[in-house]
């Protein structure tokens, strides 16, 4: 037990005394989230706004005041045609434009959205805000009362956090762990440390515990940053947030291994990494896309990518709160990947030394 703890005590001060792995392990989750959680943001705020109307009518004026009052429009400018509103948008001068017709003080019809379709997504979000707006109680201009839940202000860093929290951990604990024994291998040290007193099975995990401590560190630094930086709330069970989080982490090192059996040299380990890891997570793990939205045969593709299951997971415990029963299914499914990917990697690993 000395010379394994003696082992993970010299892995680890390897892994500290590298300045660029240091900055990469905890730089980047302090990058990203705040780049997701304040620059890459889906949060309606500030759209540009040009108001359409030939006539002011008391009741137009008091939907222009709404809409000049609240923090998701800037009111830029007054044109009296749709033309003029339109030639706004074609010159980037605007992102949507608001027309009230003449009838419009019927209180019948005569309010029309001239919205800047290049994001649809967002353009729909604009529309909806607008008309939500723009509605009064009591008047056949109200639309349906709709009640948000879970996030009613309609942050995106409640959707991003989770992601976030899945794409790091897999691509930490993957493919540092991967480079790390592929360059152990690189440099003519791995033979050398599997013929010590210790166990191969006991170098390789002397190897990746380093790196599993390094993981619940920077998901707790994920998760204080989100609670207390971004203002995610955390609704649901901690112990379970940590539980299925320290599942999909040995899943994640469980592939490192596996990659790090592939690979002979640090840039096939790391292209490797990418090719797995990356794209089928920014992709298809709905991370940014929703799966339902995808076409069936990419639906079943992101069926394999375990990132998918775990941020599910996340965003039902951190932001709905729900219990361990109602993500039991995803939470099944990790642990069924990690059981077979720790299984082919230790077999495969098995099988390298016997040759």
């Amino acid at each position: 037990m000395k010379t394994f703890l003696s082992f993970v005590l010299k892995e680890a001060k390897h892994i500290l005394r590298d300045r660029r792995t240091m900055l990469i392990l905890f730089g980047m989750p302090v990058m990203l989230m705040l780049l997701f959680g304040y620059a890459i943001t889906t949060d309606v705020k500030n759209v540009r706004t040009v108001v359409v109307t030939a006539y002011l009518s008391p009741q137009t004026q008091a939907a222009v005041e709404r809409l000049a009052q609240s923090e998701y429009f800037n009111i830029t400018q007054t044109v009296a045609t749709p033309q003029e509103a339109e030639q706004l948008i074609r010159n980037q001068r605007a992102d949507m434009a608001v027309v009230f017709h003449r009838d419009f003080a019927s209180k019948h019809s005569g309010l029309q959205f001239l919205v800047d379709g290049a994001d649809p997504n967002m353009a729909q979000q604009w529309t909806v805000f607008a008309q939500q707006t723009i509605a009064t109680p009591n008047t056949q201009h109200s639309p349906p009362d709709i009640k948000l839940l879970y996030n009613p202000q309609m942050r995106s860093a409640y959707n991003f956090v989770p992601a976030i929290m899945g794409m790091l951990l897999i691509l930490i604990c993957a493919m540092m762990t991967s480079i790390s024994i592929v360059r152990e291998k690189e440099r003519g040290n791995m033979e050398v440390l599997l013929v010590s007193p210790v166990r191969p099975l006991m170098v390789i995990i002397a190897k990746v515990v380093p790196y599993l401590m390094l993981a619940f560190i920077i998901h707790a630094t994920i998760l204080l940053m989100a609670h207390y930086v971004l203002a995610v709330p955390m609704a649901g069970s901690l112990f379970w947030i940590i539980a299925v989080s320290t599942i999909y982490i040995i899943l994640a090192l469980s592939l490192g291994l596996l990659i790090s059996n592939i690979a002979q040299t640090q840039l096939v380990a790391l292209l490797l990494s990418a090719m797995v890891l990356l794209m089928p997570v920014v992709m298809l793990s709905g991370m940014i896309f929703p799966v339902e939205s995808m076409p069936v045969v990419l639906q079943w593709l992101s069926a394999v990518v375990p990132p998918r299951y775990y941020i599910e997971t996340m965003r039902k415990l951190m932001i709905m709160g729900v219990g361990i029963g109602s993500v039991a299914k995803e939470v099944c499914i990790l642990t069924g990947m990690t059981l077979l990917l720790l299984a082919i990697a230790l077999k495969t690993f098995n099988v390298r030394l016997k040759e």
